[in-house]
């Protein structure tokens, strides 16, 4: 059971697919709490024009919506970077190198099953198909 769980895990797709909801949700959450808390503000004690606002530039002194917030920007850039490094070193590194192992024949790849395996559950559900149709009549 736990060798098949294996082969499954080891699959390319899967791989990936596992890449893309750890990138959306798990480490975005934990990555972007950590920049607001403690980067953005240290990105604001720079300043600008207000630094109560943080790094940015107000182009029109009476309308808040033209202020151009370059900490933010700055502060999305390093969440990526954050998260793309976890994601890296945690999950993709890893797989890469026991892929390797697997082309130079270090570690045995996903099996196919063998065919006493395939007949064995063909047997099984046919016998199982035939005691649910014998309890029918």
């Amino acid at each position: 059971m736990l060798k098949g769980f294996k082969d499954f895990l080891m699959r390319g797709n899967v791989v990936d697919l596992a890449v893309a909801v750890v990138i959306g949700s798990a480490f975005t959450a934990i990555v972007t709490a950590f920049t607001n808390g403690l980067i953005k503000p240290l990105i604001s004690t720079i300043g600008g024009t207000d630094a109560a606002k943080g790094l940015g530039y107000q182009i029109f002194a009476n309308n808040d919506a033209t202020f151009l917030d370059f900490g933010s920007v700055i502060n999305a850039a390093i969440n990526f970077v954050l998260v793309a490094a976890v994601v890296y070193f945690v999950i993709v590194l890893p797989v890469k190198k026991l892929q390797e192992r697997r082309k130079r024949g270090q570690e045995p790849g996903p099996s196919e099953p063998t065919d006493v395996e395939l007949l064995i559950e063909i047997r099984d559900l046919l016998r199982a198909q035939s005691q649910r149709d014998n309890g029918r009549d």
